[in-house]
């Protein structure tokens, strides 16, 4: 876990200095991010606090030109209000488990 976070963009949220959203970014900054970690503790859910993490990772300076990609299970509805839709063609993109 130590090195898949080092090896990210973090973000979190925090009240009092308690982390209580958190999402990280796998990107080269230029062409493509994939979003994914995406948390926020259930005491906090139903504020807003999701939106407004994905707000400013998506707004980041550094995140303006890339692709995205992510993988969710439950909550296409609030990623498709940022702009996220179903990937055309999905049989065309691959993948080699480890």
């Amino acid at each position: 876990m130590q090195q898949s976070i080092e090896h990210s963009m973090c973000f979190g949220a925090y009240i009092d200095g308690e982390l209580i959203a958190f999402a990280r970014v796998i990107t080269d900054t230029v062409v493509f991010a994939y979003l994914l970690d995406v948390f926020v503790l259930e005491n906090h859910q139903g504020k807003g606090v999701g939106k407004q993490l994905l707000g400013h990772i998506l707004n980041h300076e550094k995140l303006q030109t890339v692709n995205w990609l992510l993988r969710t299970n439950d909550a296409a509805a609030l990623y498709e209000k940022f702009g996220f839709k179903v990937i055309d063609a999905p049989e065309t993109y691959l993948r080699k488990p480890c």
